[in-house]
């Protein structure tokens, strides 16, 4: 009987360590997301309102502190800005979505704002487009950024009404605290 109980147990912990060996390994990120690094650290912008539906138009500052969530899929950035409407807060999630091969940003503020955008990239430049509303009126719009260094880029946010004709309604420039450092 001593045999058969050593033989048993030997078998339910063969049969546990085949099973640990076969268990999936966690999902990795992919190269696409790992492009998302760029993003990573401390920044800080400036830039023109152009008058339009955001009010008079004029001069606008902010920061932005964006870390990798936990898994390193996404990035998370928290900011705040002061334009001529007054100051604002803003999350956003930046991911990439595998399945419709595209960059996601999930953006809300503190006027009110919500907004899922989809981009892409190539070489230097990103390109995100989305149905936004504001005050409600429904609006495309497109936010264009342009890597011109390390820990530097510009941006450019324009809307159009039905996606043909596009006007400005913000540009500006953003730097990384710090240079290069992510």
């Amino acid at each position: 009987m001593t045999k058969h109980l050593v033989a048993g147990a030997f078998m339910v912990v063969a049969l546990g360590l085949t099973t640990f060996a076969q268990a999936p390994q966690p999902p990795k990120p992919s190269a696409e997301q790992k492009e998302l690094a760029y993003f990573v650290g401390r920044w800080t912008s400036e830039g023109e309102m152009k008058p339009g539906p955001f009010g008079p138009g004029g001069k606008a500052t902010g920061s932005d502190t964006c870390e990798w969530f936990e898994g390193g899929f996404s990035v998370v950035c928290r900011g705040q800005a002061k334009s001529p409407m007054g100051t604002m807060s803003s999350l956003g999630v930046m991911s990439y979505s595998a399945a419709d091969k595209a960059y996601t940003y999930y953006a809300i503020d503190s006027m009110g704002m919500s907004e899922l955008a989809r981009g892409n990239k190539k070489g230097n430049t990103w390109v995100y487009t989305a149905t936004s509303n504001f005050g409600g009126q429904s609006f495309q719009s497109r936010y264009t950024i342009v890597v011109t260094g390390p820990g530097s880029y510009t941006f450019t946010w324009e809307s159009s009404p039905d996606g043909t004709k596009w006007s400005t309604m913000f540009e500006g420039k953003a730097t990384r605290a710090g240079g290069t450092s992510r």
